[in-house]
Protein backbone atom coordinates (compact mmCIF):
# COMPACT_ATOMS: atom_id res chain seq x y z
CA UNK A 1 0.00 0.00 0.00
CA UNK A 2 1.43 3.43 -0.95
CA UNK A 3 1.74 6.01 1.82
CA UNK A 4 -0.16 8.80 1.33
CA UNK A 5 1.51 12.32 1.56
CA UNK A 6 1.64 14.25 4.28
CA UNK A 7 1.88 17.74 2.30
CA UNK A 8 1.72 18.70 -1.66
CA UNK A 9 5.50 19.45 -1.06
CA UNK A 10 5.87 15.03 -0.59
CA UNK A 11 4.89 15.14 -4.22
CA UNK A 12 6.78 15.56 -7.70
CA UNK A 13 5.32 15.65 -11.24
CA UNK A 14 7.25 15.51 -14.84
CA UNK A 15 7.40 18.88 -16.89
CA UNK A 16 6.04 18.81 -20.60
CA UNK A 17 9.52 18.89 -21.09
CA UNK A 18 10.38 15.20 -19.71
CA UNK A 19 12.20 16.68 -16.30
CA UNK A 20 11.24 15.17 -13.07
CA UNK A 21 9.82 18.75 -10.68
CA UNK A 22 9.93 18.20 -6.90
CA UNK A 23 6.85 20.27 -5.69
CA UNK A 24 8.97 20.67 -2.57
CA UNK A 25 10.78 23.02 -4.68
CA UNK A 26 7.89 25.74 -4.11
CA UNK A 27 7.72 24.78 -0.46
CA UNK A 28 6.00 27.55 1.83
CA UNK A 29 4.42 28.92 -1.51
CA UNK A 30 0.77 29.22 -2.65
CA UNK A 31 0.37 26.77 -5.73
CA UNK A 32 -2.67 27.06 -8.12
CA UNK A 33 -3.15 23.74 -9.74
CA UNK A 34 -5.65 23.11 -12.64
CA UNK A 35 -6.18 20.01 -15.06
CA UNK A 36 -6.20 21.98 -18.34
CA UNK A 37 -7.55 21.35 -22.37
CA UNK A 38 -7.01 22.63 -25.08
CA UNK A 39 -10.44 21.84 -26.86
CA UNK A 40 -12.91 22.95 -24.35
CA UNK A 41 -15.04 25.50 -23.88
CA UNK A 42 -13.78 26.65 -20.84
CA UNK A 43 -9.81 26.19 -22.61
CA UNK A 44 -10.18 30.82 -22.70
CA UNK A 45 -9.33 30.43 -18.87
CA UNK A 46 -5.33 30.23 -19.76
CA UNK A 47 -5.77 33.49 -20.86
CA UNK A 48 -6.79 34.18 -17.10
CA UNK A 49 -4.75 32.28 -15.28
CA UNK A 50 -1.67 33.42 -16.87
CA UNK A 51 -2.42 36.98 -15.79
CA UNK A 52 -3.49 35.26 -12.17
CA UNK A 53 0.81 33.84 -12.70
CA UNK A 54 1.86 37.27 -14.17
CA UNK A 55 0.25 39.15 -11.36
CA UNK A 56 1.13 36.87 -8.27
CA UNK A 57 4.44 34.87 -8.76
CA UNK A 58 6.48 37.55 -7.36
CA UNK A 59 4.24 37.43 -4.03
CA UNK A 60 4.72 33.59 -3.81
CA UNK A 61 1.83 32.08 -6.06
CA UNK A 62 2.69 29.17 -8.25
CA UNK A 63 0.20 28.12 -11.42
CA UNK A 64 0.60 24.88 -12.77
CA UNK A 65 -1.47 23.18 -15.35
CA UNK A 66 -2.29 19.46 -15.63
CA UNK A 67 -3.05 18.73 -19.30
CA UNK A 68 -5.78 16.01 -19.16
CA UNK A 69 -7.48 14.15 -21.82
CA UNK A 70 -10.20 12.28 -20.43
CA UNK A 71 -12.87 14.22 -20.80
CA UNK A 72 -14.41 14.18 -24.19
CA UNK A 73 -10.66 13.67 -25.38
CA UNK A 74 -10.46 17.47 -25.56
CA UNK A 75 -6.54 17.48 -25.29
CA UNK A 76 -5.31 14.83 -27.96
CA UNK A 77 -2.35 16.91 -28.64
CA UNK A 78 1.37 15.89 -27.37
CA UNK A 79 3.38 17.68 -24.53
CA UNK A 80 5.09 19.35 -27.39
CA UNK A 81 1.91 20.87 -29.16
CA UNK A 82 -0.11 21.23 -26.38
CA UNK A 83 2.85 23.98 -25.24
CA UNK A 84 3.08 25.51 -28.33
CA UNK A 85 -0.77 25.73 -28.36
CA UNK A 86 -0.88 27.54 -25.08
CA UNK A 87 1.95 30.15 -25.49
CA UNK A 88 0.64 30.87 -29.39
CA UNK A 89 -2.48 31.45 -28.11
CA UNK A 90 -2.70 32.67 -24.44
CA UNK A 91 0.99 33.88 -23.57
CA UNK A 92 1.34 31.35 -21.02
CA UNK A 93 4.62 30.73 -19.57
CA UNK A 94 3.58 28.88 -16.12
CA UNK A 95 4.42 25.22 -15.59
CA UNK A 96 2.85 22.76 -17.56
CA UNK A 97 2.89 19.07 -16.72
CA UNK A 98 3.04 15.92 -19.40
CA UNK A 99 -0.54 14.47 -19.83
CA UNK A 100 -2.19 13.19 -16.60
CA UNK A 101 -4.80 11.41 -15.75
CA UNK A 102 -7.10 12.95 -12.71
CA UNK A 103 -9.64 10.35 -12.39
CA UNK A 104 -9.47 6.46 -12.46
CA UNK A 105 -7.04 4.02 -11.74
CA UNK A 106 -4.48 5.81 -13.52
CA UNK A 107 -4.83 9.55 -11.36
CA UNK A 108 -1.82 11.06 -10.66
CA UNK A 109 -0.77 10.87 -7.44
CA UNK A 110 -1.42 14.65 -7.31
CA UNK A 111 -4.52 14.84 -8.41
CA UNK A 112 -4.86 11.78 -5.25
CA UNK A 113 -3.88 13.82 -3.11
CA UNK A 114 -5.98 17.24 -4.10
CA UNK A 115 -9.30 15.32 -4.05
CA UNK A 116 -9.00 13.90 -0.71
CA UNK A 117 -8.05 17.20 0.84
CA UNK A 118 -11.03 19.03 -1.30
CA UNK A 119 -13.88 16.64 -2.22
CA UNK A 120 -16.08 17.49 -4.34
CA UNK A 121 -19.60 18.20 -5.15
CA UNK A 122 -21.69 14.71 -4.42
CA UNK A 123 -18.49 12.71 -5.80
CA UNK A 124 -15.11 13.62 -5.57
CA UNK A 125 -13.52 12.54 -9.09
CA UNK A 126 -13.42 15.87 -10.79
CA UNK A 127 -15.93 16.37 -13.49
CA UNK A 128 -14.75 18.54 -16.03
CA UNK A 129 -11.43 20.03 -17.71
CA UNK A 130 -10.36 23.42 -15.58
CA UNK A 131 -10.89 21.95 -12.09
CA UNK A 132 -9.00 24.52 -9.65
CA UNK A 133 -7.54 23.94 -6.21
CA UNK A 134 -5.75 26.47 -4.04
CA UNK A 135 -3.19 24.96 -2.02
CA UNK A 136 -1.63 27.34 0.69
CA UNK A 137 1.84 27.40 1.83
CA UNK A 138 1.54 24.54 4.83
CA UNK A 139 0.91 22.16 2.03
CA UNK A 140 -2.24 20.90 3.42
CA UNK A 141 -5.33 23.23 3.11
CA UNK A 142 -6.39 22.97 -0.48
CA UNK A 143 -9.63 25.04 -1.54
CA UNK A 144 -11.20 23.15 -4.80
CA UNK A 145 -13.46 25.27 -7.63
CA UNK A 146 -15.78 24.31 -10.11
CA UNK A 147 -14.56 24.32 -13.82
CA UNK A 148 -16.70 27.17 -14.54
CA UNK A 149 -15.34 29.17 -11.83
CA UNK A 150 -12.93 31.79 -13.56
CA UNK A 151 -9.64 32.05 -12.11
CA UNK A 152 -10.73 35.90 -11.31
CA UNK A 153 -13.57 34.85 -9.28
CA UNK A 154 -10.72 33.42 -6.74
CA UNK A 155 -8.45 36.36 -6.78
CA UNK A 156 -9.39 37.10 -3.25
CA UNK A 157 -8.99 33.78 -2.21
CA UNK A 158 -5.79 33.88 -3.84
CA UNK A 159 -4.47 36.71 -1.99
CA UNK A 160 -5.34 35.68 1.31
CA UNK A 161 -3.59 32.05 0.65
CA UNK A 162 -0.17 33.85 -0.26
CA UNK A 163 2.60 33.44 2.31
CA UNK A 164 3.25 36.36 4.47
CA UNK A 165 6.63 36.92 2.90
CA UNK A 166 7.62 35.62 -0.65
CA UNK A 167 11.03 34.35 -1.20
Amino acid sequence: MAQTAETIFDLSYTSNHGEHVSLADHTGKALLIVNTASKCGLTPQYERLQAIHAEFRNRGLVVIGFPCDQFANQEPGDDATIEEFCRTNYGVDFALSTKVDVNGSGTHPVFSFLKDRAGGFIIDAIKWNFTKFLVAPDGRTVKRYAPQTSPDDIRADIEATLPATAS
